[in-house]
């Protein structure tokens, strides 16, 4: 138990983090193109050699099953990945790391209404309070309260709004397919279809201009392995361990480290007000999931 919490835990957290080294890599001249070229490029690569290690594994052998789901859905549902990383990389170009965290965690209420409308799965009450608290949460937390409209780039909050909305679509899709997969084989094969995605949008100048002489290779590295490698693999070990309404409130953490890497490394002011707006969109993640505490502390018991 306490090694799954640790695992979903430092997955969290490395979601968290992710988009302060973004913001150091544009820091340096790198462009969008460079920065998400490279994450999903390298998370590929990285995510493949450990496949192929994996499956080399007596283990592996063992427990492997025929695939139903073709290998190419897999690849297509990965360009939900793709997309997230250049709405969200874009956004953090164009708005305060603080804000932009704060944005993709709309995806909360955007999945239960895809859910709603697509799988015609009826929010309960305690998830559509859920979703005012995170739409008065972000208020607060944004900073909209503290500023004029006028000083919020609307450009910024329509990217971090539309990689919310592909976030909520990649959760419903790599939870409904392929998961007769082995997680790595099926992390690989989705980054590789973001790869794919990214790679059509912006050609990978960075791949022959030299700028992986320079720090694009340090950053590249960093970010896909907490962006692309740490969180789906730790997520993978530690989830079935402890349960999915454990796991969606520790994955909460993503927020608060990403707001205070924020303050302590980019020095971005982040005001006591718009603590109290993550405290509520934390809150919005635990709501829906107190019945099944409720009833996992009654089996204990």
């Amino acid at each position: 138990m306490l090694k799954g919490i640790l695992l979903v835990f430092l997955g969290a957290c490395s979601f968290g983090i992710l988009s302060t080294f973004v913001k150091l890599a544009y820091h340096e001249g790198y462009t969008l193109g460079d920065v998400t070229g490279a994450q999903a490029f390298f998370g590929a690569v990285i995510l493949w050699v450990l496949f192929f290690f994996q499956s080399r594994t007596a283990g592996y052998k063992a427990k492997a099953v025929p695939a139903i789901t073709p290998w190419w859905k897999m690849v297509i549902a990965g360009t939900c990945t793709g997309l997230v990383s250049i709405f969200y990389y874009q956004c953090v170009k164009l708005v305060p790391n603080s804000v932009a965290i704060i944005l993709l965690m709309q995806f909360i209420w955007m999945s239960i209404l895809m859910e709603y409308l697509i799988f015609k799965k009826k929010p309960t009450g305690l998830q559509l309070l859920a979703i005012v608290l995170v739409l008065g949460g972000t208020v607060l937390a944004s900073g909209m309260v503290e500023t004029s409209i006028q000083s919020m780039d609307l450009k910024g909050i329509g990217f971090g709004l539309l990689a919310a909305l592909c976030y909520a679509g990649f959760l419903l899709l790599s939870g409904r397919i392929g998961n007769e997969y082995a997680p790595l084989k099926k992390s690989a094969l989705m980054i590789t279809g973001a790869c794919i995605l990214i790679f059509i949008i912006f050609p990978p100048a960075f791949l022959f201009n030299g700028a992986l002489g320079g720090s694009l290779l340090k950053w590249g590295l960093i970010i896909s392995v907490f962006g692309t490698v740490i969180p789906p693999l730790f997520y993978a070990e530690g989830v079935p361990r402890i349960g999915t309404a454990v796991s969606s409130i520790l994955s909460a953490a993503e927020l608060p480290v990403a707001v205070m890497m924020a303050g302590f490394v980019l020095q971005e002011q982040v005001s006591f007000l718009r603590w109290i707006g993550v405290v509520v969109i934390l809150s919005a993640m635990v709501l829906p999931n107190l019945k099944y505490l409720k009833k996992g502390r009654g089996q204990e018991g």
